[in-house]
């Protein structure tokens, strides 16, 4: 709790703040919300208009309205039909009077009082006797005062339960009238100027309690500037940055890159030629790559990236794929195995539940024994890995501990993380002997739109694969309509008489009441009673442990699961080539780009494959838009079709956009886009003469792990 006499400040804890006990406190959290500046930069998503102030006379039935009036007489009662408590009002203006009823709030008369002036907001009903206000917000002002919470343009927060609007919006008034005038504004005063923005106070001010919307959206338009321009800045300086730090210069070796394509069973694309030409030639650089390369589901990324981790290891140096889970490593690791036993002495995989450790034959030690502990392995590793003498190390988040040390890191394969954080390089500088950086080279299979990539993304050079492998099939996709699911599971054991796997998708777990959609473990039961009895199916969603999945994953490997019912768990780079089905339930609770990645599961061999898309719901805004879906295999169409339909938010997720700026932003807006990225650009030389500015990116720098 804050001192007597102690003045609140922007970084001071939440809990300083009157009003807000240790019970508040966590639900804040819940929200991100710690300090008084998270207060403060916590917008609302949209208001209520209030605006229309009338007299009691001049009401009408269906209009919202505020009035602002004497109470004369409140009262409980019960319902003669339903017996629920109905609270009843009159209230009375200079003009007439109105009756004002609430439904279920039986405590409103030890708030309210005959006598007490109040300004209410709500929605005229006409019971066919008279005109009603029915269960209006409410607040107690003076006759010269203004409210909060009626009148007016009222905002509205995404809440978490235990947190009241009014409540909410009280604390939000609190902290601007004690510490608005200490926001800086940190961008240079001739953009403000040039572009006739708000300061940063007033759009603050203004984007929470506004006076009209005009002024709205002048607030919301300096507002979203600044989120722009920062990550446009934030990643510029990056990307200035990095150029005067030190890497590891591999030169490319034609020859043993000749000798890893001879080995291989198929030959490279035109795209993936390019991109890894681009990628070695950034590797033979002394300044560190940082390169993001994008592709479709099943382009070829693991290829690529093979001939960049080749070239360092030939040269003497170590490589680190990570990814983001454990059944994605250990499968990496599989792969790897494969592709690598001719050209590596070993490879190693670390997680946080284990280690392994493949050895080529001819090199194999005594001390590669079965019996050997799981904490000795795990030491002797961590030794090899100080010393150099494994070069290939894969693993999870497992790699960024403090007891993994390197001799000469100078790769790092980063798979589905979009994002590798300033704090997590750091990491690995720290831990390399060398004290150079690693190059970077980062993997999705998320195709992003141009726009989002340069603006998320603007730090990072972009290399994009878009075709498929030769010899791959199109998947066909169907629009299936709930009477003829029958049908759908007579396809699917006909496939599996065949020899072939598949996957089912639920959006849930567990079964859900409120939801009414399919759910794993109900699926489960009711496929084994019925549909598929005679199939063997297994379960992978994210409430298992690591162990757990890796078992089931394994089984699915080794052909001895036929279905696998999962949830979005199996969405990211799961690999089983012998897979040519895909049911998705419950489709239209998922975005385009992510059914793009479940139908990615499937396609990954010579063999023809099919993704069957069943909706739960039948609106019409929801069938067109999985009607895009069934119409392209393109990745980089849907993603655009998603940016267009639903935001960035779909497209990147928000753990993986790694940017938690965007508030307000919308990156479908071209021309603030074009406006933010030209000012960021002329200014990334010019730092050093605007410190506010440079304090807010470094800042930037220290909070954002871009995970």
């Amino acid at each position: 709790m804050r001192a007597v006499g102690m003045m609140l400040s922007l970084d001071s804890d939440i809990r300083a703040m009157a009003g807000v006990g240790q019970v508040l406190a966590r639900k804040l959290k819940i929200l991100g919300i710690t300090t008084v500046r998270d207060l403060v930069f916590y917008f609302p998503y949209r208001f209520d208009d209030f605006t229309r102030i009338v007299s009691i006379r001049d009401l009408k039935a269906s209009e919202t309205v505020t009035i602002r009036g004497t109470i004369r007489l409140i009262q409980n009662r019960r319902s003669w039909k339903t017996r629920k408590i109905v609270t009843e009002a009159l209230v009375s203006d200079d003009t007439a009077e109105v009756k004002v009823i609430w439904f279920n709030q039986p405590f409103l008369i030890k708030n309210l009082s005959s006598g007490d002036f109040v300004s209410l907001s709500g929605r005229t009903s006409d019971n066919f006797y008279d005109l009603q206000v029915v269960n209006p917000v409410y607040e107690k002002v003076s006759v010269d005062e203004q409210s909060l919470h009626t009148g007016g343009l009222v905002p509205v927060y995404s809440l978490v339960a235990g947190i009241t609007k009014k409540q909410f919006r009280t604390l939000i008034k609190k902290a601007l009238d004690e510490c608005l005038t200490q926001i800086q504004d940190f961008l240079p005063e001739y953009i403000v100027k040039a572009e006739k923005f708000f300061s940063l106070q007033d759009a603050v001010r203004t984007i929470h309690f506004p006076d009209s919307l005009i002024n709205y959206s002048k607030a919301k338009q300096r507002l979203v500037f600044d989120e722009l321009f920062l990550i446009h800045a934030f990643t510029g300086m990056s990307k200035k940055n990095l150029v005067n730090i030190a890497a590891y210069a591999i030169p490319f070796d034609e020859k043993v890159v000749k000798e890893f394509l001879k080995n291989l069973p198929f030959s490279l694309t035109k795209s993936q030629k390019i991109v890894s030409w681009e990628i070695m030639k950034d590797m033979s650089k002394s300044s560190p790559m940082n390169r993001l390369l994008e592709g479709d589901v099943g382009a070829g990324k693991t290829i690529v990236a093979s001939m960049a981790l080749l070239g360092a290891t030939h040269a003497g140096y170590q490589v680190a794929l990570m990814a983001p889970t454990e059944v994605l490593a250990k499968q990496h690791f599989e792969t790897f195995v494969q592709l690598f036993s001719p050209f590596l002495s070993s490879i190693a995989l670390l997680t946080s539940s284990g280690v392994r450790e493949w050895t080529r034959p001819s090199e194999r030690r005594t001390s590669d024994v079965p019996k050997q502990s799981k904490k000795k392995m795990r030491e002797d590793i961590y030794q090899r890995i100080k010393t150099g003498s494994i070069q290939f190390v894969i693993g999870t988040h497992a790699l960024l501990e403090d007891t993994v040390s390197w001799n000469s890191l100078a790769l790092a394969i980063i798979d589905e993380q979009h994002r590798f954080g300033v704090g997590q390089r750091k990491r690995l500088r720290e831990g390399n002997a060398g004290q150079a950086i690693p190059h970077l080279l980062s993997m999705t299979a998320t195709p992003i739109p141009r726009s989002l990539a340069l603006t998320v993304y603007g730090d990072l050079d972009l290399s994009i694969l878009k075709e498929r492998p030769y010899g791959r099939k199109s998947i066909i996709t169907k629009l299936v309509p709930e009477q003829y699911r029958t049908w759908v599971y007579d396809f699917i054991r006909k496939e599996v008489s065949k020899g072939h796997q598949g996957f089912i998708i639920c959006p849930l777990i567990d079964v859900s009441d409120a939801l009414e959609v399919r759910s794993v473990k109900e699926e489960y039961m009711r496929l084994q009673e019925g549909a598929l009895r005679d199939i063997r199916i297994g379960i992978l969603h994210g409430k298992m442990k690591p162990q757990e999945k890796g078992k089931i994953m394994h089984d699915m490997l080794e052909r001895k699961i036929d279905v696998l019912l999962s949830t979005s768990v199996v969405e990211v780079g799961i690999d089983i080539p012998n897979a040519t089905f895909i049911l998705i339930e419950g489709a239209e609770r998922f975005g385009l780009a992510q059914l793009h990645q479940f139908r990615g599961r499937v396609g990954r061999s010579e063999l023809q494959s099919y993704c069957f898309v069943l909706p739960t719901e039948s609106k019409k805004e929801e069938r067109a838009r999985l009607k895009i879906f069934v119409s392209s295999n393109d990745g980089f169409y849907l993603a655009d079709k998603d940016l267009e339909l639903r935001g960035e938010g779909d497209v990147l997720g928000s753990r993986q956009s790694g940017m938690p700026f965007l508030k307000l932003t919308d990156l479908r807006d071209a021309d603030m886009l074009k406006k933010s990225r030209e000012y960021a650009a002329k200014i990334c030389d010019q730092l050093s003469i605007y410190p506010l500015l440079q304090a807010h990116l470094e800042k930037m720098e220290a909070d954002v792990h871009l995970e």
